[in-house]
């Protein structure tokens, strides 16, 4: 008996050998973690409790700058809207141009690195810059586009002067950066099965019948970990405002981002800002479950079973 629990015994000396080796090694995520993650989030919660200007003391006030924030803030509303319409409109159209080019670029093409590269260098420039480029693009009377729009006959838009198609206008360039995306779906399409392909094709399979029961079911991982990706980028937006439209035309593009900017950095109302980056955080947290809590009933695994 003792001879058979010689070997479990070593096993089990080796297991807590290698679980304390590997908490020691972690030990550096954590601090960081908590120290880089979890502390300042914790200082904004508190100091969105106070009344500081940042040059005095701050001043307990409980929950003020919330009930205030909801009851008499003329922008709230406005922001929490606009926020959320780019979010969803920079979302859809970046997962559905991103996984269109990277399947264009899956393919054996001639020069394909050369337009892989073309395809993500929009992601890693300034973001200032690319949208100080687009305003050129969009200028009311000399801009490319409307310049197209008017050898077509049709009339002049003010892209990012008019409130109703300002908001539109800045999606397309979200949608445009999403560079990371593409190369993150080009790396997953490279892992679906070739067989399955081969099979479908053998069976009479069309490209379009492959990929939705092929690709995309393949690919549910990785649209799952893009989606949250882009969610979270967008629902943070501050970039267009910020170099383009200074939260106009009236209160379209004063995204909740903008908003807190405002408060803290023109205002000097930190408190006050940063109980609108914790409305922020809370909103973030309810997108992020809502898509963590739906994604069981679509994400594909390989054996079979859904997660």
């Amino acid at each position: 008996m003792e001879v058979i629990n010689k070997p479990q015994k070593r096993r089990s000396r080796i297991y807590s050998s290698e679980a304390r080796v590997a908490y020691i090694c972690l030990i550096p995520a954590f601090l960081g973690l908590f120290f880089l993650t979890y502390l300042p989030l914790a200082g904004v919660v508190g100091i969105s409790l106070t009344n500081w200007t940042g040059l005095k003391s701050p001043q307990f006030v409980g929950l003020d700058n919330y009930v205030k924030l909801f009851t008499t803030d003329p922008y709230i509303k406005d922001s929490i809207i606009a926020t959320i319409y780019f979010a969803v409109l920079s979302v859809i159209g970046s997962m559905i141009y991103s996984l269109f080019i990277a399947m264009l670029l899956n393919r054996k093409i001639p020069a394909r690195g050369f337009f892989r590269a073309i395809f993500y260098v929009p992601y890693v420039l300034p973001a200032v810059a690319i949208y100080v480029g687009w305003s050129w693009l969009y200028e009311g009377n000399f801009g490319f586009f409307n310049y197209v729009l008017s050898e077509l006959g049709l009339n002049k838009i003010l892209f990012i002067a008019d409130s109703s198609y300002v908001v539109p206008s800045l999606s397309l360039i979200s949608i445009w950066l999403a560079g990371n995306l593409i190369v993150i779906f080009l790396a997953g399409l490279q892992n679906v099965p070739g067989v399955y392909h081969e099979a479908a094709e053998m069976d009479g399979a069309n490209g379009w019948k492959r990929f939705c029961h092929i690709t995309l079911p393949c690919m549910t991982p990785i649209i799952f970990y893009n989606l949250l990706l882009s969610l979270i980028a967008n629902l943070q937006v501050v970039t267009p405002a910020l170099a383009l439209t200074n939260g106009g035309p009236g209160n379209s593009t004063r995204f909740l981002t903008y908003l807190m900017y405002d408060q803290a950095f023109v205002n000097y109302k930190l408190g006050y800002a940063s109980a609108t980056t914790v409305i922020i955080f809370a909103i973030l947290a309810v997108f992020t479950v809502v898509l963590f809590k739906t994604s069981n009933f679509w994400i594909y695994n390989e054996g079979g079973d859904d997660k």
